[in-house]
C-alpha cells in the first residue's frame, strides 16, 4: 500500500494573475519559485506564465490547506507587485521638491 494519497483526495485550485507584461509575470514566477511549500507532502504547486498571465495551480490534501496556501501566495504576489511598481522599469520617478527636502531635515 502506498503512502501517496489517491488523486481523488486532492483539492485543486488555480489562480491567474495578470501583469503589465510577460516580463513582469516571469519575474514574479522566478521570485515565488524560490520558496518551496512548507508542507510539500500535502501541497503541490505549479507555476507557469502564459503571455502576461502568471498561473498558479495548487493541489492540497485539505480545503483548509488550499485556503492557507492561496492566502500566502496572494500575499507574495502583493509584495512582488508593489516591488515592481516601486522599482521596475515602468516605476514612476518622483523628484522631491525643495520644500519637501527641507521638511525632512
Amino acid at each position: 500500500m502506498s503512502d501517496v494519497p489517491a488523486a481523488s483526495q486532492w483539492h485543486s485550485l488555480t489562480i491567474a494573475i495578470p501583469f503589465l507584461s510577460e516580463e513582469h509575470a516571469t519575474i514574479a514566477k522566478r521570485v515565488i519559485d524560490v520558496d518551496r511549500e512548507l508542507q510539500a507532502h500535502a501541497v503541490k504547486r505549479t507555476l507557469h506564465v502564459e503571455g502576461n498571465i502568471l498561473k498558479a495551480t495548487f493541489q492540497t490534501l485539505t480545503i483548509r490547506l488550499a485556503r492557507l496556501t492561496a492566502n500566502s501566495f496572494l500575499e507574495n504576489i502583493d509584495l512582488v507587485v508593489r516591488t515592481l511598481s516601486a522599482f521596475g522599469d515602468d516605476a514612476v520617478t518622483v523628484t522631491p521638491t525643495s520644500q519637501a527636502l527641507n521638511e525632512m531635515k
